[in-house]
């Protein structure tokens, strides 16, 4: 297992797009900060590159590697070799690739210039929605065999998640204007780890105060201790059963 996952970082870590993808983080952080005297104020634009190239970049390189690997995953799979050694050392080799790329595009930049808590949780979040659209990808990979059907799944997933969602909970929320929704808010808040990801910085800033009430709120939960507890657990979750659920898949999986 272990060289299979050499092997793989070693491959992806290669890849131009890879670099390409961590040379434009790291352009676009620098810059950021370069521009902005407030720290504060570059972390939140960082968080908006966070919350659509991130998820969007981790969804679709996966996917379209595993699709290409698929000879390679069969050779593999013809060797006396366990299939949950194959497909664990093909996540560890991607996700360990994708958060590499992000904290050294991202990560290094928000220490360098000092972006304080909030700076702090914007690394730990773009890690583990790395983690968990990477998690994303994979289950899409297993569920069809077919690299159309499965770009167009994450692309379907990444739509829904960084962009979809939020109108839906806009409309819920013009239908059922008449009723308190706020403690529903952080409830909608944890089926989208994009969503959770964004809160999880916001409480650190002073924006959060232009949300009134419902801000306050956030503030009040996603702020403590157990806010953030529960928060990452969530985030955490939303990682492991997509990893589970497509190990599930590809162990007994016809290849």
């Amino acid at each position: 297992m272990i060289k299979i996952l050499k092997y793989i970082l070693i491959d992806i870590l290669k890849n131009r797009f890879v670099i390409g993808y961590t040379v434009l983080l790291a352009i676009l952080s620098w810059a950021f900060f370069g521009f902005e005297i407030n720290p504060e104020k570059a972390v939140l634009s960082l968080l908006s590159l966070n919350l659509i190239v991130v998820p969007l970049v981790c969804l679709v390189f996966p996917t379209i590697y595993l699709y290409n690997a698929t000879e390679f995953t069969e050779l593999l799979a013809t060797q006396p070799i366990g299939r949950r050694s194959i497909f664990l050392s093909q996540y560890l080799g991607i996700a360990l690739s994708m958060i590499l790329a992000f904290l050294i595009g991202v990560g290094l930049p928000v220490m360098a210039y000092g972006g304080g808590e909030a700076g702090l949780r914007l690394i730990l979040t773009g890690t583990l929605l790395s983690l968990v659209f990477v998690s994303l990808s994979f289950l899409a990979v297993m569920l069809t065999a077919d690299k159309a059907k499965g770009i167009g799944i994450t692309l379907a997933l990444w739509f829904f998640f960084a962009l979809l969602y939020d109108g839906l909970v806009l409309l819920i929320y013009l239908i059922f204007s008449d009723y308190p929704l706020d403690f529903a808010t952080m409830g909608f808040a944890f089926l989208n780890p994009i969503d959770l990801a964004r809160i999880l910085v916001l409480v650190e800033m002073d924006v959060s105060a232009i949300l009134g009430l419902t801000g306050a709120l956030f503030k009040d939960f996603f702020g403590s201790t157990y806010g953030l507890f529960f928060a990452l657990v969530a985030l955490l979750l939303w990682f492991i059963w997509p990893v589970l659920a497509a190990l599930k898949i590809f162990i007994r999986k016809d290849l």
